[in-house]
């Protein structure tokens, strides 16, 4: 229960149809017995700075920030972490004294949701990712990290593509056009869609080959199972959608702002009631 001396986060995205942010971090709060309250701040692009400055100005204890905020959100923070400077995006920010201070908790995230959901070993493996926003970044920042060998960048801009090469560290990075991602597929031991595509059905890869040992990543958690996941699961891929790194990026956030151990569990079962909701439609 509230009692009037709450803290308050929030999350900024634009538009902000199915975020499950609220009630994940809510049942955190409420599991740790914190008093303290998440929301939900639909924010277009053109009122991003006005409400960025109101978190300081209201005393916002944290926030998270989703697409299309996370890179220009850079520009508005007074310092942002290591991970947030090196990929160049923010999802978090901390409110200390009276800075602004944005951090990355989709690297972990990723990372966590590959070795302890997942259980992959992408350690001398091949990635594709399709993307190359501030989700894309966090994948490979990620993957190289965890000792991945090949990483192809699928693209329709060439040159933000090339961007994401510093990120790779040890694993050789290429970038492709978005037209010839189907062909990098049939290669890959991992295919990450670390784009919007799939949220409003629509269909990604229709060409490519999939087979056995495959496993197709969707960072979009809802549907929960998006077309582009149908069709690698039905070639023989494993398949998995974007609920686990949700889950374990916002228990990075929740670590930042709080101080304490999140409680992954009530987290990732509130996240699954508001998705069987969401499922269950009017």
């Amino acid at each position: 229960m509230l009692r009037g001396q709450s803290h308050f986060a929030g999350i900024l995205g634009w538009p902000l149809e199915h975020t499950l942010s609220p009630p994940i971090h809510n049942a955190a709060f409420r599991r740790i017995g914190l008093d303290w309250i998440y929301l939900a701040f639909p924010v277009p692009p053109e009122n991003l700075g006005a409400a960025v400055a109101g978190l300081r100005a209201l005393g916002c204890t944290g926030a998270n920030v989703t697409m299309p905020h996370k890179e220009a959100v850079v520009g508005l923070l007074d310092q942002v972490s290591g991970d947030a400077a090196s990929v160049g995006a923010v999802n978090t920010i901390q409110l200390v004294g009276d800075a602004l201070i944005g951090h990355n908790t989709d690297i972990d995230g990723f990372r966590n949701f590959l070795t302890d959901d997942a259980g992959l070993d992408v350690a001398g493996r091949a990635a594709v990712i399709l993307g190359a926003g501030g989700a894309a970044r966090a994948v490979v920042r990620a993957l190289d990290d965890l000792g991945a060998a090949r990483l192809t960048v699928a693209v329709r801009a060439v040159e933000r593509g090339e961007a994401l090469a510093a990120l790779a560290g040890a694993a050789s990075l290429e970038v492709v056009e978005w037209k010839d991602a189907e062909a990098a597929v049939e290669s890959a031991d991992v295919v990450v869609n670390a784009t919007p595509l799939g949220m409003r059905g629509e269909r990604l890869l229709e060409g490519a080959r999939w087979h056995e040992g495959q496993c197709a990543v969707d960072l979009v958690y809802h549907p929960h199972v998006t077309p582009f996941l149908r069709q690698a699961g039905a070639q023989g891929a494993q398949t998995w959608g974007g609920l686990g790194m949700l889950i374990h990026q916002a228990a990075a956030s929740f670590r930042i702002w709080t101080g304490q151990d999140p409680p992954l569990e009530a987290m990732s079962a509130a996240a699954v009631r508001q998705l069987a909701t969401h499922s269950e439609g009017p």
